[in-house]
């Protein structure tokens, strides 16, 4: 009985993990991932000085993360990019896992945002079909994500739930403290 017991379990374990997304199931350039306020990826505009709207089409993206784990496909982002960043991981609504990084950016620390530009949403479960945006991006080690920068404000926002209903897509106009509450520091400008 107990070894049943443990397969059981083993199977339901796997299963619930099988529906999280890994490195392996998505374009190493179309992810991104946080480990911590210094270890996440996230999806820039992938020409210099491109207007986060105009990049939301296929090609138009780039992922850039403090520790590129596909140095040929993936960016590196400053150091300096974060003024001030919070670190947080939380239950949603329903009982689900998320973490989140929110913050104040520096702009011009990159030359992949335009430090003049209002900025924009990327998710992975909006856009056209609801097949993201940019199509086919995910987090790694969730079911969903949303992702906005907003250059002008110096403030940036990234979100990675288990329950698609925690990343909100339908608010990308709003901003990130309407679509991520969290702690901004102040640039709220």
């Amino acid at each position: 009985m107990k070894a049943t017991a443990a397969v059981s379990v083993l199977t339901t374990i796997s299963g619930a993990l099988a529906a999280y997304v890994s490195v392996d199931q998505v374009a190493a350039d179309n992810v991104v991932y946080i480990n911590s306020a210094t270890d996440f990826c996230m999806i820039f505009p992938r020409y210099p000085g491109m207007n986060v709207g105009d990049s939301e089409y296929t090609g138009g993206t780039q992922t850039f993360c403090t520790n590129p784990y596909n140095a040929a496909l993936q960016g590196t982002l400053p150091q300096n990019f974060w003024s001030q960043v919070a670190y947080v991981t939380g239950v949603g609504a329903t009982g689900q896992n998320y973490v989140q990084l929110t913050g104040c950016i520096n702009a011009g620390s990159t030359d992949h945002l335009n430090a003049a530009d209002s900025g924009g949403q990327y998710d992975s479960n909006g856009g056209q079909a609801l097949a993201g945006n940019p199509q086919g991006s995910a987090c790694l080690g969730f079911n969903s994500y949303v992702e906005l920068l907003e250059p002008a404000g110096n403030r940036a926002c990234l979100k990675c739930c288990n329950d698609p209903a925690d990343c909100p897509v339908n608010m990308d106009t709003d901003g990130c403290q309407a679509v991520i509450p969290g702690n901004y520091f102040g640039c709220t400008n």
